[in-house]
C-alpha cells in the first residue's frame, strides 16, 4: 500500500517510510526513525499500533477502522495529536 507522507511531517523535515516487512510504517524526523505505525487485526477490523522508536511508548488511542487504509491514516491521526502538531 502507497501512502503519501502528510504535509504536518513534511513541514517538520519528516517522512514516512513502509518497512521492509510491508505491514508497517516508520515516521522519520531530521532522518531518524522517531515512530512505528502498524496495523493489526482488532476486533474483526484493524487498529494501528503507534510506538515510540526509542522506548516503545504507545501513542495510540485503540480506535479501530474498517479497513488497514484507514487504520493508518487514523494511525498518523493519532499521532499528530499526541504531538499537538
Amino acid at each position: 500500500m502507497s501512502v503519501p507522507v502528510p504535509d504536518w511531517i513534511k513541514t517538520r523535515n519528516g517522512d514516512l517510510k513502509g518497512s521492509k516487512d510491508s505491514h508497517s510504517w516508520v515516521v522519520y524526523l531530521a532522518g531518524q526513525p522517531q515512530y512505528l505505525l502498524e496495523p493489526v487485526p482488532a476486533k474483526g477490523k484493524f487498529a494501528c499500533r503507534v510506538l515510540q522508536t526509542i522506548n516503545g511508548r504507545r501513542l495510540d488511542r485503540g480506535a479501530v477502522w474498517d479497513t488497514r487504509e484507514q487504520a493508518l491514516q487514523g494511525g498518523l491521526t493519532d499521532l499528530r495529536e499526541a504531538l499537538g502538531w
